[in-house]
């Protein structure tokens, strides 16, 4: 696969952890430039590690994440991948994501995707407080951010495809 890969990432189970997966359904079903594809990998790390190693030149990663920020405030961040050299510290369940391990694995085989960025947004709630144990759903700020998100990674697109390359902030922008 080449182009731009847009990942929605996240457990649907444990409330505005679902947030990545809730932007990808939504923007499946938008028109999108050629070259643009759009997977839900949820917590499926070696389906998003594949995924990065298949020819992919860019990649935007959506998920929930905490930066400290009001709940559904949306961050882009453009993540340095860690070199890692313990092979046990790369090792994942096939229901497991982690952002940081799949980028280094990713970085570890060679990958030669260009461009990654995450777009986050801070969550209210992962539904593990013990009276929302296994919430299903977003909070109402992490839901009103599933739109301002899919406009931002819009406006990404329309920006690379103009310059035909991925905006290189090297920093988190917060939205």
């Amino acid at each position: 696969m080449s182009g731009v890969l847009i990942a929605g990432l996240g457990n649907v189970f444990l409330g505005d952890d679902g947030f990545g997966v809730e932007v990808a359904q939504r923007m499946r079903a938008r028109p999108l430039p050629a070259g643009v594809h759009v997977e839900d990998f949820g917590i499926r790390g070696i389906d998003l590690t594949y995924a990065l190693l298949d020819g992919v030149d860019a990649a935007i990663l959506v998920d929930a994440t905490q930066r400290g920020g009001p709940p559904g405030s949306l961050y882009v961040i453009e993540p340095q991948p860690e070199s890692e050299t313990q092979p046990s510290a790369l090792l994942f369940s096939p229901h497991e994501m982690d952002p940081g391990k799949v980028l280094r694995v990713v970085n570890l085989l060679g990958g030669a995707c260009e461009r990654i960025v995450l777009v986050g947004c801070e969550p209210e709630s992962f539904g593990t407080e013990a009276e929302q144990e296994g919430r299903i759903g977003l909070s109402e700020p992490v839901a009103a951010a599933v739109d301002k998100a899919i406009e931002l990674i819009e406006s990404m697109l329309a920006h690379a495809l103009q310059a035909n390359n991925m905006p290189s902030n090297r920093r988190v922008i917060e939205i």
